[in-house]
This record gives structure tokens, C-alpha cells and sequence, in this order.
């Protein structure tokens, strides 16, 4: 089981500094808006390789009223043994928005890519409940961020397409035109782009199948299996020519739309634009026209999916993060979404301003009360062995 047996905080957020011993149950965080909660919740997301669940600037992160240094510990269970994890930003670097964080895995500094190869990690935010009706780059960053949890080798590939591209812009904007420039670039991108999109046509398969199951086992789960499909011109390709063939047309097209795309002032073809088009399965309908209720539930639905696939591929299900998540359910998909993480085996931490909300939990999850940065365990829940510190 991947789970996180004691997370520190120092000077992180509204945190000065901050313990917390828990065990692989699920953690409830209860407390009012401000608290403290998602800052908890962000915290845990810097475990995983980006920027976190707020991508938020690493300067942003320290508190305001700390030498602009913040840094985030835990002790995780993983696939690979018990690791310490630590990441965080040295006062000295938070002069520059750009600063990148330092990253140590059992004491030996890091990349932050690494950290893939530990800890994988899905969060549900507030601000994703517009997932389905906002542009298409956030529908793609999700399904990035999935595949990334059983194919730790995906950032790197999405990373070497992201530098080549950039580098093609760049010659196209400062008017270069020697094909010999560009000829490099154009093969790094049809190389890593095609696997982009295979990785990602891949992963769509998986949680297509994985959602067919749970339609098979619970036809009437208050979490509606979400129809997916791909819409990219490297996608449709792939689903008609061996892979080697779409790298050969993407070159092609790279060359012949180098004057289209400086005028555009961007590339215009690739898997940067691609999108991923989601469906309420039973009622064939768009996501996009589903009621808000409907549109979290296909969410959670598909994150609970892809746990699920996590687990089978891993042998453990990822950790995972859910701020907010009881808004916009009722007490029917409350219940269900906490039966599916017990039944999973998932370290869930969820926050919540309510919680009777969470009443289902009592005697399996361990509660938390969180106010202005300081943690306690609520009194009668079981939370034996656990332990937390705040100052």
C-alpha cells in the first residue's frame, strides 16, 4: 500500500511548522475556509513530480512572515520500501520567481522527476469542476497528470516535445529559414509527439475498460462511467498507420507549415492540441451540458477509475487528494465515493468545512480539526497512534 505515515511542514503556507503521524486509513480534515486545509492538501502534492495542485510559483509558497525558505518532509510506505521524501526552497533562491525547488529522496538531492518513480498521486480541486466546460489545454494537463502515475517516463518525453517545440518557435520567430535549422527539432517532435499521443490513446483504453467494469459490477453507481475519446490529428492518425508511418506525416507536416505556423506566431499541429473529449456515458451526453452535480460525479467517477487502473498496474492505488470534494454531492454519491476509496485501499485526504458530512467515516478514517495552521485530532475518533504537532 502507498500510503504517508508522517507529513512536516516548516514555514509552508500559513504553516510555521507543522507534524503529522497518520496512519494508511483514509484523513479526514475538517475546519472553516483559510484554515489551513488545502495548503495541507498542497503540500502533500509536491511529493509528485510539477508544481503541485495550485502550480503555484515555489516563492508563493513560503510563509509571509518567514525568511521566503519553506520546506515539506514525509515518511511515505511505498512499492519500493519505506522512503523520506523531502522537498523545498531555499531562502536564498526565493528571490526569483523562477527558482526551482530542491528535491532529496532518502537524503541524496534529486530531480524532481524522480520523485515519479515513488509516489504517484491524483487530487480533485474546486477549481477542476470546470474541467469539462473550460479550454482543452486543463482536460489535457488531467489526462498528462494520470498517465504520469504508472509511466513515470512520460514527463520526460512530454518535456523533450515541450524544448523542441519552443526551440521551433523561437527560429520561426526571428525569421530563420535554413531547413537544416529546423529538420533536428521537427524529428525530436514527431519522435516524442507520436508517443505522446499513443501514450495517451493508451491510457484512454485502460480507463475505457476499467470504467465498463465498474458499469458491470454497480449499473446504478452514483458515478456514471464517462465516455472518452481523443480529437488530435497525431490520435486519428495512429488508429489507421503503424506508428513510424504518423511520425514520417508529422515531419512532413512540421516542414510544409513552417510559414503558416510564423505566421501564427506557435505551431499549429502537434499534441499540444490536442483534446479530450468526455461524455456522460448512459445519457450520451457531452459532459460540457451535464448539470454541476453530473459533472462532479463523472469526475470523481473517472479518478476513481483511474485508481483503479493504478492499482492493478502498480499493485498499489495512488494516493489520492480531495479538496472540497463533498461539495455538489449529495448524501447518496457521499457515501459511495467513501465506500469506493475503502474498498480501493487508498490513503484519501479529504477536507471539508462540515463534518457530518463525513459522518460515514466515523471509526474508519482518522479526523483532523484544522484552525488558523494549528492540528488536532477530533476527541472519539480513531486516531490511536497518531499524533500531531503545530506551532
Amino acid at each position: 500500500m502507498l500510503w504517508v505515515e508522517r507529513l512536516t511542514l516548516s514555514n509552508f503556507r500559513n504553516y510555521a511548522h507543522a507534524v503529522l503521524e497518520v496512519g494508511p486509513e483514509p484523513q479526514v480534515l475538517i475546519g472553516d475556509n483559510g484554515a489551513g486545509k488545502t495548503n495541507l492538501l498542497e503540500a502533500m502534492s509536491l511529493l509528485a513530480p510539477g508544481q503541485g495542485m495550485r502550480r503555484a510559483a515555489y516563492p508563493d509558497l513560503a510563509r509571509g512572515e518567514g525568511d521566503g525558505g519553506w520546506a515539506v518532509a514525509a515518511h511515505t510506505h511505498t512499492h519500493m520500501g519505506p522512503v523520506d521524501i523531502g522537498t523545498g526552497l531555499l531562502a536564498d533562491d526565493a528571490v526569483s520567481e523562477r527558482a526551482g525547488r530542491i528535491v532529496r529522496i532518502n537524503g541524496e538531492t534529486a530531480g524532481a522527476g524522480a520523485l515519479a518513480d515513488y509516489v504517484e498521486l491524483v487530487w480533485v480541486t474546486p477549481a477542476m469542476d470546470g474541467l469539462f466546460t473550460g479550454p482543452g489545454s486543463e482536460r489535457r494537463r488531467f489526462l498528462d497528470r494520470l498517465i504520469l502515475c504508472f509511466d513515470p517516463g512520460y514527463r520526460t518525453v512530454a518535456s523533450r516535445f515541450e524544448r523542441a517545440m519552443q526551440q521551433r518557435n523561437r527560429l520561426l520567430a526571428d525569421g530563420v529559414r535554413e531547413a537544416s535549422r529546423f529538420e533536428g527539432l521537427e524529428l525530436v517532435m514527431a519522435e516524442t509527439g507520436v508517443a505522446i499521443a499513443a501514450a495517451r490513446a493508451e491510457a484512454v483504453a485502460g480507463l475505457a475498460a476499467i470504467m465498463a467494469e465498474r458499469t458491470a459490477r454497480d449499473p446504478n453507481s452514483p458515478f456514471p462511467a464517462a465516455g472518452l475519446a481523443l480529437e488530435g490529428a497525431l490520435e486519428a492518425d495512429l488508429e489507421r498507420m503503424p506508428a513510424v508511418e504518423v511520425e514520417d506525416s508529422y515531419v512532413q507536416r512540421l516542414r510544409e507549415g513552417r510559414e503558416r505556423d510564423r505566421a501564427a506566431g506557435r505551431t499549429l499541429d502537434g499534441p499540444h492540441r490536442s483534446d479530450l473529449i468526455v461524455a456522460h456515458a448512459p445519457k450520451a451526453m457531452p459532459a460540457r451540458l451535464c448539470s454541476t452535480g453530473e459533472q462532479k460525479a463523472l469526475l470523481i467517477g473517472l479518478v476513481l477509475a483511474h485508481a483503479e487502473l493504478v492499482a492493478r498496474r502498480r499493485e498499489a492505488a495512488p494516493i489520492l487528494l480531495l479538496d472540497e470534494v463533498t461539495a455538489h454531492l449529495d448524501a447518496e454519491r457521499r457515501a459511495a465515493l467513501f465506500e469506493e476509496i475503502l474498498r480501493l485501499g487508498a490513503q484519501a485526504w479529504m477536507t471539508g468545512t462540515d463534518a457530518e458530512a463525513f459522518s460515514r467515516l466515523a471509526g474508519r478514517a482518522q479526523f483532523w480539526r484544522v484552525e488558523e495552521g494549528l492540528l488536532s485530532t477530533f476527541a472519539g475518533q480513531p486516531a490511536q497512534g497518531a499524533a500531531a504537532h503545530s506551532n
